[in-house]
């Protein structure tokens, strides 16, 4: 009992922790944050943030295709935040390092990529 308590309270601390760097990534692209804790809605929100059509989101949920969409969706966050490639396969494959780096790290947001291509 006391192991899934502590489990339980870890995933807990991680989920906060990542809800706060969606929030500042949101503001730092003069988006509001509160949508961060919106299911579904952040996503969206996400995707006005890289430039990506709302109706990604339907690519999203379809398995196998939504790991290269996410993919594609981290990649393009990444350049709009003026980053590389390989720092955006860092927000998809290590989310719980790279997330943070950027939210509370320097980057400024330099509009949506996916729009600039």
């Amino acid at each position: 009992m006391g192991f899934f308590v502590m489990i339980s309270c870890v995933m807990t601390v991680i989920a906060v922790f990542c809800i706060v760097s969606m929030w500042k990534i949101f503001t730092k692209a003069n988006k509001p944050g509160w949508p961060a804790i919106i299911p579904f809605y952040n996503v969206i929100v996400l995707l006005e943030v890289v430039g990506r059509p709302a109706w990604w989101l339907a690519l999203l949920i379809v398995p196998g295709v939504n790991l290269v969409c996410g993919i594609i969706v981290m990649i393009d966050l990444a350049k709009s935040f003026g980053k590389t490639v390989g720092y955006g396969l860092g927000l998809a494959i290590l989310s719980i390092i790279f997330w943070p780096m950027l939210a509370f790290g320097s980057a400024q947001y330099q509009g949506p990529a996916a729009a600039q291509n």
